[in-house]
């Protein structure tokens, strides 16, 4: 039993440590200091219709920026969120698309989520990168495409 609790302890601390360079947020709780990473985005619109061009802070856990509807995208990016996916993640170049043209808007996001960098650009010219903008609406502004 006492070996159990042993490498139970060992792994709990591994664990910890794995805890990404990115963070550094902390909080203390019980003496302890728990690390909470930063989740920072910046988003550029252009041509994105009724948001109009610009540039938008983000920030998540606390929500907070100039994102005319933070605790929305927030909510959303914390929905497609899921462990072992990138919720930025480009269209896979050999994925068959329909040859539909959505406009010209574009977006790009840098920053943080969930402790690992992001680097993405949107677009709407065929109908995966449509899909793709939709489902990270309202992080993005939503189009009539």
């Amino acid at each position: 039993m006492l070996r159990r609790l042993a490498l139970t302890a060992v792994a709990s601390a591994a664990a910890l440590s794995a805890v990404p360079a990115t963070a550094h947020a902390t909080t203390a709780h019980a003496g302890a200091h728990i690390v909470a990473p930063t989740d920072r985005l910046t988003i550029t619109f252009t041509e994105a219709g009724s948001e109009g061009d610009g540039t938008y802070e983000l920030e998540c856990h606390p929500t907070g920026g100039t994102h005319p509807d933070a605790a929305d995208a927030c909510a959303r990016l914390d929905e497609v969120t899921v462990y072992g996916t990138d919720p930025f993640a480009p269209v896979a170049p050999d994925t068959m698309c329909t040859m539909v043209y959505g406009g010209p808007a574009t977006a790009h996001i840098t920053g943080t989520w969930q402790g690992r960098p992001v680097d993405a650009a949107y677009d709407l010219h065929n109908g995966c990168e449509i899909a793709r903008w939709h489902a990270l609406e309202p992080v993005l502004p939503a189009t009539s495409a």
